[in-house]
């Protein structure tokens, strides 16, 4: 399963959803964001609480215990698209396992349960809202199949979510689609709602002539029913699989086929999105073919299906043969390369092997799902985009590792919720940990232990010792501390490394120690760290063995090393720091066959901040021959700030590539220049590309721009791909502070707000309430905030109970109440109460904040202005001053001009 966060390559996309759960989905525009990374906003909470000292207390989690073995599923569901709800038939097939059965015990969530019937004797059943027991007398003898039929109906609140006119979507558009992992299944259907278990599926959908149904498995038969009106659509999943994989997509929709060997490939989407599905779908038969070939195992269902919907609350989902996606993922011709599903798909894809095929046994070794998919769409990466694209991505998963100080094993039963095991530990640090074993194995015996692993739990679950086992027998050694320090025990080595050259003894000295912090769940690790030293045309290569807290190590070489790299291919998960000589640094810039030397290169010199360092940024900015690293420099000058850092940024306005153009415009949004207006709407007069263009945009909200909020409100207006621009228009506005555009924010969404996309929305009812927080008068902001509150779109109504919370107006506390005292917990619930403890609070900020930071630009502009002066003075001073053989030095001249000013 997929989760956004901000990204930086190659699936630069649309927007970051936060937590699934509780979230208020956020218009960001379309900057450079990626789904590669897919961790929730949830999971970065928690992370960061722990990071924080939050040591509360949670119990071990461990797999329920399996008192029989579940058979077959069988699901007969009637949606009621205009009162969102389904109806229908759970047939569970089961036998009782080692001891005779007396109570069936099923995850189900508030729903009306009509009746239940079995092929045993069933003389009573009871229901709680949450858990429905079958009490069998006699019980159930062990071994003896038997089946339940539960007829039930429900509005779910989570798990299956309609989209309808009434809810504000396209008619064309109206659809249904479900979601399980971790536990969504028990809100539409009872069941063993754990990933412990496997069993076959069917499932029969309803619906009205003419909409499509899609399901895991084949189609068996589509049958009309005149007397109804309705199709009934039966797909079976004859393979087993586990409960969260099942899957129901139902509405209008348009697809676009393909086929690999004899395996159906399709791509659907809502009918009015359509044009822009080859875009997403066009790589995915040749992904297949590759994973086939580097996995070792063919593609193990009938049939591979790609199903866009709206509002969807995670990136991708990789239910048996059918992955449900994000329409987000969707993009129009002219965003190349800035934008591309390639690293979605590509995920979910390898899913259907590593989480499908082969399944965690709980959630505490989710990496196993999670780690393989990240891991493989890297692969998938190299063999599409080349090694360099493969290194970046192992790159940015590392940086999303070693910015953690969270000490938590990979393994780990301790959570609180299922969902906060799909964190970095899962996706990024996983897939590392799987690099770090293909660099120790070898790429060989790596892919055979793989497909050892597949072939061997085919269709099963599985836990961390099972693919230590497969490795260990195939490779005969032991992986005991590998697996001990990597996933049972946290956090990653911290190398703090000093070298010297010895031109005597003509030995280098590196000195190595350990810096992490060391915990109970935090050791000392002990890691092969490979060395690269270069000598003339020579290269030398020594494999240090790093175990102790402090060690130093000596090599010796025929001269001294014109270079040194550590780790130079890249397959150690550290964090390390080296300082190295002016000419070695250099050279590693200057190396192109050296992608992450150059990274560490360009962070060593916005480190520096020096005029040299700022000319080799920008030297790079323009010259480096991938796109990544030309983005990194250009994000290390604006670290630098200083005038001279963002003169060398406008000179490097015109890129060649869409991507380094876009970071070169984020880099001097970050400074107040009064040159940044003229820039921006130039790069708007003469650009065509899509995000490259609302790169400009978001231009227009710095304080530079004395004219900005009225430009900023024409682009509001503008229609775009997906209302982009007018997205990006309303954050800048929100950024800008500027409170006498709030009426005409008000104006806009009055006219055009419920046409929005929800994500477009949030933003404009956020902007809304940022813009009216400090009036005197909030009363038309709240008005139509609180006509808004019971949008049927869950986004928007939790947007709407936010802004309302920001707005502060404590008039509308009556209002946000019902929801915070609702009966049960939900994502309104959370959102309400929170807005609510604001209003109370009514902490309005000082009217003097907004004059406070004007005065700030006002005094830097100042500044500049009098640093103008300066030298102008200076140089007048140079012109009437007599030329002398022994000038005066210059601080005393300096100190006599400067101390005026003081």
């Amino acid at each position: 399963m997929t989760r956004f966060v901000f990204r930086r390559h190659p699936l630069r996309f649309l927007f970051l959803l936060l937590a699934a759960l509780a979230s208020i989905p956020v218009g960001i525009g379309a900057e450079a964001y990626d789904f590669r990374c897919r961790w929730c906003a949830m999971a970065e909470q928690a992370r960061a609480a722990l990071a924080a000292g939050d040591e509360t207390e949670t119990s071990p989690n461990y797999s329920p215990s399996r008192e029989v073995d579940i058979l077959h599923l069988a699901l007969d569901l009637t949606p009621d698209f205009r009162k969102r709800t389904i109806a229908g038939t759970a047939t569970l097939r089961f036998k009782p396992i080692a001891k005779a059965l007396d109570e069936l015990k099923l995850d189900a969530e508030a729903m009306t349960i009509a009746s239940v019937t079995a092929t045993e004797s069933l003389p009573r059943w009871h229901y709680d809202d949450h858990r429905l027991v079958l009490t069998f007398d006699p019980p159930v003898p062990a071994d003896r199949e038997t089946t339940v039929t539960i007829t039930y109906a429900t509005e779910p609140r989570q798990g299956l979510y309609f989209r309808t006119p009434e809810m504000g979507y396209r008619p064309e558009d109206e659809h249904l689609w479900t979601q399980g992992e971790p536990i969504e299944s028990r809100h539409w259907f009872p069941c063993f709602d754990a990933p412990n278990e496997k069993f076959t599926s069917e499932v029969t959908c309803r619906v009205p002539s003419g909409m499509v149904v899609r399901s895991n498995g084949r189609l068996v038969s589509s049958t009309a029913d005149a007397a109804s009106g309705l199709t009934a659509v039966r797909w079976l999943q004859d393979k087993p699989h586990v409960t969260y994989l099942i899957c129901l997509v139902a509405g209008k929709l348009q697809g676009i086929e393909d086929k690999h060997r004899d395996i159906p490939l399709a791509f659907w989407t809502p009918v009015s999105q359509a044009a822009y599905a080859r875009n997403s779908f066009r790589d995915t038969r040749g992904m297949m073919e590759f994973f086939e070939r580097e996995i070792g195992v063919p593609y193990p269902w009938a049939k591979y299906d790609q199903i866009v919907v709206d509002d969807y609350s995670w990136g991708g989902m990789e239910n048996t043969s059918i992955t449900v996606l994000t329409a987000g993922t969707l993009f129009a011709d002219g965003h190349d390369p800035v934008r591309s599903s390639r690293s979605l798909v590509a995920h979910e894809l390898a899913h259907q092997w590593f989480g499908d095929l082969v399944t965690c046994r709980d959630w505490s070794h989710l990496w196993l799902n999670e780690g393989f998919a990240t891991y493989y769409d890297a692969l998938q990466g190299r063999e599409q985009l080349g090694r360099d694209e493969f290194l970046l991505a192992m790159h940015e998963n590392a940086q999303s590792v070693l910015s953690s100080t969270d000490g938590t094993p990979i393994v780990w039963r301790n959570y609180a919720k299922p969902v906060d095991q799909f964190g970095y530990r899962a996706y990024p640090k996983g897939a590392w940990v799987l690099h770090m074993l293909r660099s120790q194995l070898g790429e060989d015996l790596f892919r055979r232990c793989v497909t050892t692993y597949l072939q061997r739990h085919a269709y099963g679950v599985v836990e961390t010792t099972d693919l230590q086992k497969v490795i260990e027998e195939l490779s005969g050694r032991s992986f005991d501390r590998f697996f001990d320090q990597w996933l049972h025990h946290g956090h990653h080595p911290e190398l703090q490394i000093r070298y010297s050259w010895d031109e005597k003894s003509r030995l280098a000295k590196l000195s190595i120690a350990q810096t992490q912090k060391l915990t109970p769940t935090v050791m000392l690790f002990d890691v092969p760290l490979p060395v690269r030293f270069t000598v003339g045309s020579n290269t030398i290569d020594r494999v240090l063995r790093v175990h102790s807290k402090s060690e130093d190590f000596h090599i010796a070489l025929p001269a001294a090393p014109d270079l040194v790299r550590i780790d130079p291919e890249y397959t150690v998960l550290a964090k390390v720091k080296m300082d190295v000589p002016d000419a070695m640094l250099r050279r590693q810039l200057a190396n192109t066959n050296d992608l992450i030397g150059r990274f560490i290169a360009v962070e060593v010199l916005e480190a520096r901040r020096d005029a040299a360092a700022i000319e080799r940024l920008r030297s790079t900015l323009n010259s480096d021959p991938f796109h990544a690293v030309r983005s990194d420099a250009a994000a290390a000058l604006r670290s630098i700030h200083s005038d001279e850092a963002f003169q060398a940024l406008t000179n490097s306005v015109a890129q060649p590539d869409p991507r380094v153009r876009i970071a070169v415009l984020r880099a001097i949004n970050g400074f107040y220049r009064d040159a940044v207006g003229p820039i921006a709407l130039g790069v708007l007069g003469r650009e065509t590309q899509p995000d490259v263009r609302i790169a400009a945009v978001r231009l227009l909200a710095n304080p530079g721009l004395t004219n900005g909020s009225q430009q900023l409100l024409r682009w509001m207006t503008t229609n775009s791909f997906r209302e982009e621009i007018t997205e990006t228009a309303l954050e800048s506005l929100r950024q800008r502070e500027d409170p006498t555009v709030a009426p005409d924010v008000l104006a806009f969404m009055r006219t055009r707000g419920q046409d929005l996309p929800t994500k477009v929305q949030a933003d404009g009812l956020a902007t809304l309430a940022w813009l009216y927080r400090n009036a005197d008068d909030k009363s038309a902001a709240r008005e139509y905030l609180v006509s808004r509150v019971n949008d049927l779109r869950p986004g928007v109504r939790r947007a709407v109970i936010s802004a309302l919370g920001t707005l502060g107006d404590p008039q509308a506390i009556p209002v946000v109440e019902t929801f915070a005292r609702a009966g049960k917990s939900t994502p309104e619930q959370a959102a309400a109460a929170a807005a609510v403890t604001r209003m109370r609070e009514n902490r309005r900020p000082a009217a003097e904040l907004g004059d406070l930071r004007r005065e700030v630009t006002d005094l830097q502009k100042e500044n500049r202005e009098l640093k103008a002066e300066f030298e102008g003075l200076r140089k007048q001073l140079d012109a009437l001053v007599p030329a002398r053989t022994n000038p005066p030095a210059k601080p005393t001249s300096r100190r006599t001009l400067t101390s005026p000013r003081k």
